[in-house]
């Protein structure tokens, strides 16, 4: 289903530019993401799990941001009915080309639907799972607020939001120590140095992390009922939000 490469964009010195999910970057996504994110192949596997559980018949599921389509593809393996329309929405029109080959190759057909658009500009309607996995922290965050209230008014009641995100901690010292921690993983992962100070110059003004504090009253002020974390490793975590 995919033919990622290995990832070694950063690998030789680069003039500094902003970070972006053109061709170069969908081409290794996979070895990427599973690189950079501890944690991330539980995260994905655990949002199907959490969609079969949640995903109520006739009812829409959307994976907001979906890249390659890792949270699109483990839900629609894991629920166990087919009557529902999964919208799997990305800006990116690298992501969406491969996205596309991935699901047109599929040895199952799956309910799913491929949009290139801005998620902001996208309708949420009668939604009982939306996933914004690892997405928001690329949104502006004065667009943030409006974005997760537009979700729950699209939402089913009952319905769950889970949203993984890098965050920050507000704790200064702890905050640099879950860095240092996450830096030498990356390490373990095969990244050097160069790499890993190149890379983070270019999120430096894309990818901005928030508090789990900040995020959990933005749900809560957005109208869900209950919020909370259901999965954290060093400055990486997933929240579950219920309507």
């Amino acid at each position: 289903m995919s033919t990622d490469k290995h990832d070694s964009i950063y690998a030789t010195q680069r003039p500094r530019e902003d970070f972006v999910f053109d061709e170069k970057v969908a081409a290794v996504f996979t070895d990427m993401i599973s690189r950079s994110v501890p944690g991330y192949a539980t995260i994905i596997s655990m949002i199907g799990v959490l969609a079969n559980r949640y995903c109520s018949k006739g009812s829409n599921l959307y994976d907001l941001g979906c890249s390659l389509g890792g949270a699109t593809f483990a839900m629609a393996h894991h629920i166990e009915h087919k009557d529902y329309q999964l919208f799997a929405v990305d800006n990116s029109a690298a992501m969406m080309s491969r996205l596309k080959k991935s699901v047109d190759s599929s040895e199952e057909t799956y309910p799913i639907v491929l949009s290139q658009a801005d998620i902001s500009d996208i309708e949420i309607r009668d939604a009982s799972v939306v996933v914004l996995n690892f997405t928001l922290q690329f949104i502006d965050p004065a667009q943030r607020e409006a974005l997760m209230r537009k979700i729950y008014l699209g939402m089913r009641p009952g319905g769950i939001l889970i949203l993984s995100e890098k965050i920050r901690l507000a704790d200064d010292d702890l905050n640099a120590l879950l860095i240092d921690m996450y830096h030498q993983f990356k390490e373990a992962q095969g990244y050097s140095k160069l790499e890993i100070s190149q890379k983070r110059s270019a999120l430096e003004n894309v990818l901005i992390p928030e508090t789990l504090a900040a995020h959990k009253s933005r749900l809560l002020n957005a109208g869900f009922r209950s919020v909370d974390s259901w999965f954290q490793c060093f400055n990486f975590a997933s929240m579950i939000a219920f309507k």
